[in-house]
């Protein structure tokens, strides 16, 4: 009796809630701030950017992404993010899941990136939670200089200004 009792407390409960509550898992605030790398904890294999909260505009794969350990922002960008698509990680604490990497993923690598017509670029490539890029070789003219004609965060190297080079990849899991 009592068992049926609280079940029906809870289920008034959650009719009481308003629709907006009971989708708040759905979405989040994830915002850069000082131009500076933020994760937030999400489980969700995508996401899509649905209000944009910076003055800094957010682009997918240049400063803002998701990835197996969650969404991240990056260089000033801020958003509401929501899930997109379906399933999620699994697992809890921000992701992780079945995944696991195969032979040579702690490997290190190299790739080249440049910035064309002294324009940013961003090249794509998974550096990880604990890795870390290195320029091994400039291929330009045009000095490059970490942090401000080239840099790195967890799914890239950028490069601006006419900036190119050779970069070393170092992935720590």
């Amino acid at each position: 009796m009592l068992t049926r009792w609280f079940a029906a407390l809870a289920l008034v409960f959650l009719f009481m809630l308003p629709v907006s509550a009971l989708r708040a898992q759905e979405s989040v605030d994830c915002q850069s701030r000082n131009y500076s790398y933020t994760r937030c904890d999400v489980e969700w294999r995508d996401a899509r950017i649905v209000r944009q909260i910076s003055d800094t505009r957010c682009i997918r794969g240049q400063n803002w992404g998701i990835d197996r350990r969650g969404l991240w922002v990056d260089r000033g960008c801020g958003g509401t993010f929501v899930r997109a698509g379906r399933g999620d990680y699994g697992g809890g604490g921000g992701g992780g899941g079945p995944w696991r990497p195969g032979p040579g993923w702690d490997n290190r690598f190299s790739v080249s990136c440049n910035s064309e017509d002294y324009r940013y670029t961003f090249c794509s490539v998974d550096v990880g939670g604990r890795g870390r890029a290195y320029m091994e070789r400039q291929t330009s003219n045009t000095a490059c200089v970490e942090g401000r004609t080239w840099g790195w965060n967890r799914a890239g190297i950028w490069v601006n200004q006419g900036c190119a080079g050779i970069f070393t990849i170092d992935r720590r899991w």
